[in-house]
Formats: structure tokens, sequence, C-alpha cells
């Protein structure tokens, strides 16, 4: 059976938000397949372990750890800017970078419901749109969007983060048909629970990542490293043929949803 369709080895991926949980996940399962990464967040201190475990590896990628925050324009255009010099082109960009916190909805601040969308839909926009610059001169690629089940149909005590998430799916719609006449595939992953330290700090979720049984179907959380399969998938060219797509990742149907 052939396996070269699905496929990183020799990509060169910009992964935000990956210092940890779903983005270190990604950038770990990148870099093993042969794509070199680059591990990005606001605190350089954060990603620097996680690219320098990734170089110390048997993996056949390489990783550069940058900084960046992705609700500054400036700071993207460097980021992308110093990838390509690095690694001598771009081919996939995940948006991966968010912050959320729960609160009633009655008493979310203007700030803080400003701080959450300018971080989960403006830095998808930042991002995507310096990233497409690259892509449509260099041949295309892909984007690929995080997003979230909350952005699909609400979250109670999370109205902020599902109505940014929420803008993240439809601005994937809609750019992924303009984009696409550039041959730069744009989709989105909508994951459920997944088993992440922020998911266990802001839930009270107990699970550990490394207990759940990937062998067993009847669950409702997942695994970091399940995301990143499915974000290996999405960036290959055995999902040549999706386009615009909005894919949920969330285990066992919640019957009368």
């Amino acid at each position: 059976m052939t396996r070269s369709q699905f496929s990183v080895d020799g990509k060169t991926a910009i992964v935000t938000g990956s210092s940890s949980g779903i983005g270190k996940a990604i950038v770990e399962r990148f870099a093993q397949d042969g794509a070199n990464v680059v591990v990005t967040s606001r605190e350089l201190a954060n990603v620097e372990p996680v690219a320098d475990g990734i170089n110390d590896s048997d993996a056949s990628g390489e990783a550069l750890a940058l900084e960046c925050d992705v609700t500054d324009r400036a700071a993207v255009e460097e980021l992308v800017s110093t990838t390509v010099d690095e690694f001598g082109g771009l081919d996939i960009l995940i948006n991966n970078a968010g912050a959320s916190f729960q609160a009633p909805a009655a008493e979310i601040s203007e700030n803080g419901w400003k701080t959450i969308v300018d971080i989960n839909l403006h830095g998808t926009f930042n991002c995507s749109q310096v990233a497409y610059e690259e892509l449509s001169d260099s041949g295309g690629g892909q984007i690929i969007n995080v997003a979230s089940v909350a952005g699909q149909r609400g979250s109670r005590s999370m109205s902020h983060y599902g109505a940014a998430k929420a803008g993240v799916i439809n601005y994937t719609t809609s750019v992924a048909d303009e984009w696409s006449e550039d041959d730069v595939w744009v989709n989105c992953i909508a994951p459920g629970l997944v088993a992440t330290e922020g998911v266990r700090t802001q839930m009270g979720i107990d699970d550990d990542a490394d207990a759940i049984d990937r062998t067993r179907a009847n669950r409702t959380i997942g695994r970091p490293e399940e995301v990143a399969d499915l974000a290996q998938f999405l960036a290959s060219p055995a999902s040549s043929y999706i386009v615009g797509e909005t894919i949920t990742i969330k285990g066992v149907p919640q019957l009368g949803e």
C-alpha cells in the first residue's frame, strides 16, 4: 500500500501556538515525517525547548523556534520572512494560536471580549493573509485553521471564544473560494475536547492524554496526536479534493445535538 500521498516530507510549515498541546503535537509529527517546522508563540522561552527536542531527536525534519504575537502584523510579516530566509520557502501554515477563558456572557468585559477575538480571529486573519502572499507567489500550499466545536454550536460561559471561532470557520470558507485560484488550499479543523494542559486548567478535566486509549471508539475526549493526524492529512496531497471545509474531530456524537 502506498503512503506517499499522506506525507509532508520536504515541506516547510509554520505552526502558531506550538509551545504545547495540539500545536506541539503537530510540529513534532510533521518533523518526524520530514518537514521543516517553525515552532512559534508569544514567548521564545516557551518554544525553544520544543524546537530543541525535535532537533535532538531522530526526526528528519529541522525545527526553528521563533517568537511571534499573531495580533501584531509586523511580527507576523517578520515570522514569514524569517521562515523563507531560513528554509527557502513556505508550504504550510497552521493557525493554531488561540486563547480563551470561562465567564458568563453578561460578565465578559469589553477588553476581555476584544482580547479573545483579537487572538483567535484577527490572528488567523493576519497570519493567513501574510502567508497567502508568499504561497501564491511560490506555486501554492496549504493553510489550515484550528477552530473549535464551540464555533459550530456555541458554548456556555465561552460566548466570546465561540463567536471568534465561528468567525474563523466562516473566514475559512470565504478565503478558500478566492485563494483556490492560486492553488492555496484552505481548510479548518474543529476539535472537541482534547486532553491538553489548557483544557485541564480551564475546564477542570483530569484526563491524561497518555491514558486515553486510541483503540476505543466510545469516548468524547481525544489526544493532541489525533488532531495532528488530521492536520497532516489536510497538509498532504491526500486531501487534494478538500477545499474550504471544516472537519469536526470530537469522538462520539452527542444525540440530540
